[in-house]
């Protein structure tokens, strides 16, 4: 075979699993600096990506199943934007765990990791929010784009604890395979049509994204001058689907390849 058809050729599974420990090294051992510019970026890019799903939902008459799809696809924004321009996402950070169950990173090293993108991520999806609020951007279809910026806020408050939790885990399920087919991938183009379906997925299941929630609640929030939106719901939202995100990524994803591929005693 022609290294041109070697190039072509995705990674392996099991060649995966390695490069993605190999990722959680770097990414554990990265300055405080770089790591937090980055996390801002990677807020701004999902909160971008929840506004454009925003807007092309707004007033569609496909349907819902035909617009959850289209809505899906373009969120799918944010993640390409994520591993394509290089940033630092918390959901696709749960993959972590592979290099802290391979003895690599410490659990200090993981926790210091997931608090410094955490914060990265909120402040940049706040800072959006602000942007978004000052250009009036709900304004658009005479008024549409904010009924559905505020519908879509109270609908994630109204979630119980366990719905919450349970979608949490099943949306960073998919995040970090989209991660992982990513990694699989040698060219842009490789890497983006393996993060479109996983993402377009969880979007129209309707399952929920912690760093997206912080976009769409807080927005929410502002945009609500009847302060009808249930405040502790929202919060009670971001805590449970953080912790549905971090279980989705960390036992279902990193967890589960590092059985298989990983583990002391397995040749790959």
């Amino acid at each position: 075979m022609d290294n041109a058809s070697l190039y072509s050729d995705a990674y392996k599974p099991a060649e995966i699993a390695i490069r993605v420990q190999q990722m959680g090294v770097a990414k554990a051992k990265a300055d405080t600096l770089t790591v937090l510019v980055l996390a801002v970026l990677a807020g701004a890019f999902i909160s971008l990506a929840a506004l454009f799903f925003i807007i092309v939902t707004t007033g569609s008459t496909l349907g819902f199943g035909l617009t959850r799809l289209m809505g899906g696809l373009v969120f799918s924004l944010g993640l390409i934007l994520v591993v394509i321009g290089g940033a630092e996402l918390f959901t696709g950070n749960n993959l972590l765990a592979m290099a802290w169950a391979g003895g690599l990173i410490s659990t200090k090293d993981v926790l210091r990791n997931w608090a410094l993108v955490y914060t990265g991520n909120v402040l940049g999806c706040l800072g959006t929010v602000v942007l978004v609020w000052w250009g009036n951007v709900g304004s658009l279809g005479q008024g549409a784009v904010g009924e559905t910026m505020l519908n879509i806020a109270h609908a994630k408050a109204g979630l119980g604890w366990g719905e919450a939790i349970a979608r949490g885990i099943l949306c960073n399920t998919l995040v970090c395979l989209a991660v992982w087919l990513a990694m699989g991938g040698h060219s842009v183009t490789d890497k983006i049509l393996a993060i479109l379906f996983p993402i377009s997925g969880f979007v129209a299941m309707g399952f929920e994204h912690s760093i997206a929630n912080w976009f769409f609640l807080p927005l929410g929030y502002v945009l609500d001058a009847s302060h009808s939106l249930n405040t502790t719901g929202a919060i009670q939202n971001l805590a449970a689907v953080t912790l549905g995100n971090i279980l989705g990524g960390t036992l279902l994803v990193a967890g589960v390849y590092w059985l298989a591929y990983l583990r002391a005693g397995q040749k790959v």
